[in-house]
């Protein structure tokens, strides 16, 4: 997405090249790094790194590298707004034109640093994001991985430029998937978006309206088929209405009701900003996620085993409901170990907010679960006031034998965290058949617990249905220690991009992805762009 900016900083780029190519001026040898000495701020990283080199310049020195570094730079700042960067911190514009016009020691050297510092915002944006994950969204508890800006300049000298610049962002396929839907975005919305709205009653195959002509419309610009004016919903316009419920995570019924209708009608500006967001959240996370790891989407309720950069194995789930005490959070962790036939120790938030008014009202209400002391005793409802406790005061635990009926499944799996979270297993199925599947108080629910631990236990022993089969078998709780610990990845992302079809969109369920592009707009990310 090239801004207004980028060609004045573009026109510049070449005026100042012509002049450094063509400029009688040579730097003295020792003048340039004492005046950079003199500038260079005293005690920081910048300092350090220009001490080690004797103060020798990065920039604006005489030979063509120096010329091709500065070259490569101000190209890439160019271009940040395809990176939801934003631009205006760069000053481009202005950096190629001090560059053109510096004619003396003094005025390189201020020309030298200024670049070096610019360099310095850049790199760390490009590679680490621009907001603190934590202090985006309070329910995000991820570090991003901020590499020390003096050393990433000092590696930066070594280099001629252009490849060292290519190589800070993110260098995963959905990066440059989530670039070119941007990109994408950015030419629909200069062509004026998507067309008109899709309004009215719900439309169904067998309908004919000019309804069903402005559905055609919409959804042949968004590339599910093509626009030819019918106003007939036939089977071919189902199928496309299909294709962009199964990709914007909705239930597909080939009917356009109201949510289909409310997602047909989002604005590719808006989708853009969906994008902006992922771009900055994949930077957030742009560190080795392990060769193999388990990824949870709480945006389109699913979690993935990936294996060297494919997905070997996908289940649906069940996330927390979007209720404060219940919104699962985004955190990485390492999964160390699953349990089999497992007893449910219910947190003592869940046992005091939901269990403990029930039971005062009856005390053998949820007999499912047994209750104990603070010695591990169990005690009998019977012995118990349960109308003299409150929240803060009541001193038993609750928990639920292992079952078919436990609230856990038949197996859970551990990556011992300070939110207790995990994946597990549920008797409630029915509620995978869902479009949207926020129903729990924050643990990850999954739709094929079994297919999971055989996935994760396969190359680890030689039969991993045989060997999980014989320990449910028993029926007693059994804990699994993994041979090698699995990293796991709780994340949020609403848009994933794909290279030859549609991206897939989904709902901001938690309302995350609004904040965070409300702080990008105000950190000054712009898309310059119209609405759709």
């Amino acid at each position: 997405m090239h801004h207004p900016q980028s060609v004045i900083a573009r026109a510049l780029l070449v005026g100042c090249l012509l002049v450094l190519l063509t400029a009688q001026i040579r730097a003295d040898t020792a003048a340039l790094p004492a005046a950079i000495a003199a500038e260079v701020p005293h005690n920081s990283g910048m300092a350090q790194v220009y001490a080690a080199r004797a103060h020798a310049p990065i920039w604006m020195g005489d030979t063509p590298r120096h010329r091709l570094r500065i070259a490569a730079f101000l190209d890439a700042l160019s271009k940040a707004g395809d990176h939801a960067l934003p631009v205006q911190d760069y000053q481009a514009d202005t950096l190629a034109l001090a560059v053109a016009q510096a004619n003396d020691h003094g005025a390189r050297a201020t020309v030298e640093l200024a670049l070096s510092k610019a360099f310095m915002a850049y790199a760390q944006q490009v590679q680490s994001g621009i907001l603190d994950p934590e202090k985006a969204h309070r329910e995000i508890h991820r570090t991003a991985p901020v590499r020390d800006p003096a050393a990433t300049l000092a590696a930066f000298a070594t280099s001629s430029g252009a490849a060292f610049l290519a190589a800070l962002p993110p260098q995963t396929a959905q990066y440059a998937h989530l670039m070119a839907e941007l990109e994408r975005l950015s030419q629909v919305m200069a062509n004026g978006g998507w067309g008109a709205d899709v309004t009215g009653p719900t439309l169904r195959i067998g309908d004919a309206s000019p309804g069903v002509a402005a559905l055609r419309a919409r959804l042949g610009a968004m590339g599910y088929g093509r626009p030819n004016g019918l106003t007939a919903f036939d089977a071919v316009l189902r199928s496309n209405v299909l294709r962009f419920q199964r990709d914007h995570g909705l239930e597909a019924d080939g009917i356009v009701g109201p949510d289909t209708m409310a997602a047909l009608n989002v604005s590719a500006f808006d989708r853009a900003g969906q994008v902006a967001v992922a771009l900055e959240r994949e930077r957030w996370m742009n560190f080795p996620l392990g060769a193999r790891h388990v990824r949870v989407n709480i945006a389109d309720f699913h979690a993935r085993l990936v294996e060297n950069n494919r997905v070997t194995f996908e289940t649906r789930t069940v996330v927390g409901k979007n209720r404060s005490t219940h919104r699962t959070p985004e955190f990485s962790d390492v999964m160390e170990f699953m349990v089999i036939n497992p007893t449910w120790h219910v947190p003592h938030s869940i046992a005091t907010r939901e269990y403990l008014p029930k039971m005062q009202q009856d005390p053998n209400a949820a007999g499912q679960l047994d209750l104990y002391d603070r010695n591990g005793r169990r005690v009998a409802r019977a012995a118990v006031n349960f109308a003299s406790y409150t929240a803060r005061s009541f001193p038993y635990r609750l928990k639920q034998p292992p079952g078919d009926r436990n609230a856990l499944g038949l197996v859970k799996f551990m990556f011992p965290n300070r939110f207790n979270v995990y994946l597990h297993d549920t008797p409630q199925k029915a509620l995978f058949d869902r479009a949207g599947r926020a129903f729990s108080h924050g643990c990850v629910r999954l739709a094929d617990p079994f297919g999971f631990a055989h996935a994760l236990l396969a190359g680890e022993v030689d039969d991993p249905h045989a060997t999980f089969a014989e320990k449910l078998a028993t029926g007693r709780e059994t804990t699994v220690r993994l041979a090698t610990p699995v990293p796991v990845h709780l994340t949020y992302r609403t848009v994933i991009a794909r290279s030859r079809a549609p991206a897939q969109f989904h709902r901001d369920v938690y309302g995350r992805d609004a904040a965070i592009f409300a702080a990008l707009v105000k950190a000054g990310v712009s898309l310059r762009v119209g609405g759709g």
